[in-house]
């Protein structure tokens, strides 16, 4: 293929051997004949196979629909002596053996409406253009159940009630959230547009589905699906995923509980997965014959558990899965999961956090595939929607550990087939460093700068840049603490990116089959710094770190790789808590 027959040369020999086989086969027409060798990178023996096609999975499906091949531009570099001590781990990476195409929409971020207008804020919007998430979810969280989109501030329908159920069931001000709220303090439907356009992004709108469970009208689901009907008109094309609900099994979401003493269509007080899934079909029907008519083709996503709820201590839980792919599962697109990984709020080690980006990505889609079939309903895309982590207590939130754990989400993300994926999320709130913001908004009290990003920010950076548009399969011998996830560029270069999770230094040695390697590998070493014990709010790139007390290096678009020559072997020094992103090229 075009990939690993480069020059003139190849082509010819290639050639020649051929027109030899061909002469023999007339001779031997009984004969296995062995395909030709090409060079293969140093240190490896064997032919060069071509990379296999896969087909799209099912849990990715359109999500690849516009799905581009990158091409790697080599970056400044310095050259960089290698270790001369022994490599102690050999990771290996097989070009022939593709895992899955990567989805562009697994790179996503949330916006939501307590930050600000972001769309007047240039420092952000170079930031998340440089980053580019592709897509941006809004208004995203619990403020999707009382957000009305087209009303202006203080202004709700006559038919919201004036007191919601919170968690515990006690009743309280609804505290309703508008589209057209110009306040700085809020951010304006016409504003998340502006930003979209802005950082060359595309959105995911989750409409308000609560109004169908707290809405007093006669007929409130369709009240409810005919606001978010008139949505995607006024949209007119822009969107193209819409999400209906946001963790409306959970009791802290409004509509959860309802007042039936001013319900009108007999709902129950407490939600259910069945009746979740009959007001879908409502909503679905409505927003597509308003996409209809404006043109459009949109994608609805309907919201599933994301673990077996058998012992869940919330009853809705347990059925919700079953009642609605019993109800709806025909109406939905896609499914909706969200996950923040750790145990809810514990004080969570650096090595338990690091550890959930494996077995909870897996588990998660095991579990989907499991649910889909047990209520026989097709399987179809997963889009993660929120993910973060939920530790808290030693600023884990907001350290070097959360970038870790993040390009470790992307990775398994992309080897366990998921559709879409979207961080929660772009800034929230210091709170003592219990923010999963990944920008500052200057509330720390120590001189942090607003919009300054978190180290996650530059993790997220380099992992789009240096890995490719398939995933690879790689393999990792001598240490339990080094993960790999290996990619191809559609241009012939190889990107994979090497984390140490453990607390010593690894030397590895990286060996690639079937890749014609170039003559140098281009590398970046992520690491935290010494302040904040394991969980560091430093970000160090190539020893290049902050001018204030978090966050990373301004000059992360012009920082110099590290470089060395591939004659010798690929080899690589991995500092404890590290993040080496490494490009090697083509030939």
């Amino acid at each position: 293929m075009k990939l690993y027959l480069t020059t003139n040369k190849l082509k010819l020999t290639y050639l020649g051997i051929g027109l030899l086989f061909l002469l023999a086969c007339k001779k031997t027409p009984k004969e296995v004949i062995a395909e030709p060798t090409v060079p293969t990178n140093p240190g490896n023996t064997g032919d060069i196979i071509p990379p296999k096609s896969v087909p799209v999975a099912n849990t990715i499906g359109f999500f690849m629909d516009d799905w581009q091949g990158k091409a790697f531009v080599a970056p400044n570099f310095v050259d960089v002596p290698k270790s001369t001590s022994p490599a102690n781990v050999t990771v290996g990476a097989d070009f022939s053996e593709t895992v899955a195409k990567v989805s562009k929409y697994l790179f996503g971020n949330n916006t939501n409406p307590y930050i600000g207008q972001l769309a007047t804020e240039p420092l952000l919007v170079g930031h998340v253009k440089n980053l580019s998430p592709n897509i941006l979810r809004f208004p995203g969280g619990n403020i999707a159940s009382v957000f009305f989109w087209n009303a202006d501030a203080n202004q709700k329908p006559a038919d919201a009630p004036s007191t919601l159920y919170n968690t515990s069931g006690t009743s309280v001000n609804a505290g309703y959230w508008y589209g057209k709220n110009t306040a700085n303090w809020t951010l304006s439907l016409a504003n998340y547009y502006n930003f979209l356009q802005q950082t060359n992004s595309t959105g995911i709108i989750t409409v308000n589905y609560s109004y169908a469970r707290y809405g007093t009208s006669t007929h409130p689901d369709q009240v409810a699906a005919h606001l978010a009907a008139d949505w995607v008109r006024f949209d007119k094309g822009k969107t193209k995923y819409w999400e209906i609900g946001n963790e409306d099994a959970g009791p802290w979401q409004a509509g959860y509980k309802i007042n039936t003493a001013t319900n009108k269509d007999g709902q129950p007080e407490i939600i259910n997965g069945a009746l979740y899934g009959k007001h879908f079909k409502v909503f679905a029907d409505s927003m597509r014959k308003a996409a209809s008519e404006i043109g459009s083709v949109i994608k609805i996503g309907g919201q599933l558990i994301q673990y077996d709820a058998t012992t869940s201590s919330n009853v809705v839980d347990k059925n919700w899965n079953s009642g609605f792919l019993s109800a709806a599962a025909g109406a939905a697109d896609f499914y909706i999961v969200h996950t923040y990984y750790t145990p809810y709020a514990q004080n969570s080690t650096a090595s338990v956090i690091l550890n959930t980006a494996v077995t909870e990505s897996k588990m998660i889609m095991d579990y989907m595939k499991k649910t889909t079939q047990d209520n026989g309903a097709s399987l179809k895309p997963i889009a993660m929607t929120e993910w973060n982590i939920f530790a808290e207590g030693s600023k884990q939130q907001v350290s070097h550990i959360a970038g870790m754990h993040a390009i470790m989400v992307l990775g398994e993300l992309i080897k366990n087939n998921y559709g879409m994926a979207s961080r929660w999320d772009l800034a929230n709130g210091y709170s003592s460093g219990n923010d999963h913001g990944m920008f500052s908004l200057a509330d720390e009290g120590d001189g942090t700068t607003k919009w300054t990003p978190r180290p996650a920010f530059y993790h997220i950076y380099y992992f789009q840049k240096y890995f490719g548009d398939r995933m690879v399969t790689s393999t990792v011998t001598g240490s339990t603490d080094v993960v790999s996830y290996a990619s191809g560029y559609a241009s012939g270069e190889a990107g994979i990116v090497l984390v140490n999770k453990g607390t010593s230094t690894q030397i590895v040695n990286t060996e690639i089959k079937n890749f014609n390697a170039g003559s140098r590998y281009y590398y970046y070493t992520l690491t935290g710094s010494n302040d904040n014990g394991e969980f560091s709010r430093k970000l160090l790139i190539n020893d290049n770190g902050p001018d204030g007390v978090s966050g990373g290096p301004t000059n992360y678009q012009t920082l110099v790789a590290r470089s060395a020559t591939v004659v010798g072997g690929i080899k690589l020094t991995l500092p404890p808590r590290s993040v080496v992103y490494l490009v090697v090229d083509k030939k």
